[in-house]
């Protein structure tokens, strides 16, 4: 079975990535099972952060990496919080903090323009000097509640809502979720990228 380090400490992403790589004879690591420690996103997009982060994990593990990079873009907010969502209330804050700093700055924002989509970019690395790293992108169109909704999820799950379902992406069943998410869309692609390489 092939081993490939996930440039992550998530196990829920470890877990999540796995089940779609088994078919694929694939087993996937965290980062901490190799001590790798976290590089500094610089990055300014999402793809910059991704290879940074593929490459760290490569370089430190000596194993090929996968990395992501996901946040959300709100359309009033020119895009923003964007790599950011993470730190967007700064650094170390909480779900929480973020979230209701998200919805303070769109207090005054009338429905049909609080718009937004999550975005990942999942990059593959067969090793730290790869010059033709995979790269997948998965987006996900949604519109930000006023209010949070839903326990499943994390980060702005609570306050993305899902137009088709009827309900924030926080009050979607994990199966659901998988099979919209722009991490689910990101890794399908993946999946068949990989797949093609052999």
């Amino acid at each position: 079975m092939k081993k490939i380090i996930l440039a992550s400490n998530n196990r829920g992403k470890v877990r999540e990535i796995n089940q779609i790589l088994a078919e694929l004879d694939i087993s996937v690591l965290p980062q901490s099972d190799f001590n790798v420690t976290e590089v500094e996103e610089t990055g300014l997009t999402f793809v910059e952060n991704a290879i940074l982060k593929a490459r760290n994990a490569a370089e430190q593990s000596g194993l090929p990496a996968i990395a992501d990079d996901s946040g959300i873009e709100v359309d009033a907010l020119n895009g923003e919080p964007g790599i950011y969502s993470a730190r967007y209330a700064g650094v170390g804050a909480s779900d929480e903090d973020n979230l209701q700093k998200l919805l303070q700055a769109l207090q005054d924002t009338p429905e049909e323009k609080r718009t937004a989509r999550f975005q990942c970019l999942m990059v593959y690395m067969r090793h730290a000097k790869d010059p033709t790293p995979i790269i997948c992108q998965g987006t996900w169109e949604g519109i930000i509640t006023r209010e949070a909704q839903g326990e499943n999820g994390f980060g702005y799950d609570p306050v993305f809502y899902v137009p088709d379902h009827n309900c924030t992406s926080a009050q979607l069943s994990a199966e659901v979720k998988n099979s919209l998410s722009h991490r689910g869309q990101a890794l399908r692609l993946l999946v068949k990228q990989l797949g093609q390489r052999g």
